[in-house]
């Protein structure tokens, strides 16, 4: 079932730079069946583990955050580019394969001890992730586990989660 899912996936090269290979997930998306069989995979896997956060992360996260959140019953927490959230937030900031960048929470979308998932769609680096498990840490989240559709495993991006769990539905 996950190769069908790996067959969903489409390559874009050199995007957003020459030199990247992109995996692009918009065709897994659109095709309902490969949509669902990945909602179905990653939320089977958070059953009965106490989820009341997904932390979705800047923009294809918000897909995959969204739709696990959902299955789970757990509420949906936005992590966007500074100056999009409306209220009081706190900022990370990382390094990407390609350059750097920053991501804000609003200051009370997570309450202390509250369980969180991350979720989004790919694990390169990981420059993105951690900088989102900083933030949801300064919120007092407990993080349960941080969860991809893909994960380009050469990158060693997992590295930079621990002592966090690292799930990814497809391995390249």
């Amino acid at each position: 079932m996950v190769e069908k899912l790996k067959q969903a996936i489409r390559d874009i090269p050199d995007f957003p730079k020459k030199g990247i290979l992109f995996k692009d997930i918009t065709t897994l998306c659109q095709d309902p069946l490969s949509f669902q069989r990945m909602v179905d995979i990653l939320s089977h896997r958070y059953i009965g583990r106490n989820v009341d956060l997904v932390v979705g992360i800047e923009a294809r996260g918000f897909i995959v955050g969204a739709a696990l959140a959902y299955k789970l019953g757990a509420g949906v927490v936005l992590v966007r580019k500074p100056g999009k959230l409306p209220y009081k937030t706190h900022k990370a900031s990382y390094s990407l394969e390609y350059g750097e960048d920053s991501l804000e929470i609003h200051q009370d979308a997570i309450r202390e001890g509250q369980n969180v998932i991350i979720a989004d769609d790919l694990l390169a680096t990981g420059g993105t992730a951690r900088a989102v498990v900083d933030l949801v840490e300064k919120l007092g989240g407990n993080i349960l586990e941080c969860a991809f559709i893909v994960e380009l495993n050469e990158l060693n991006g997992r590295d930079k989660l621990k002592p966090h769990g690292v799930y990814s539905l497809i391995q390249y």
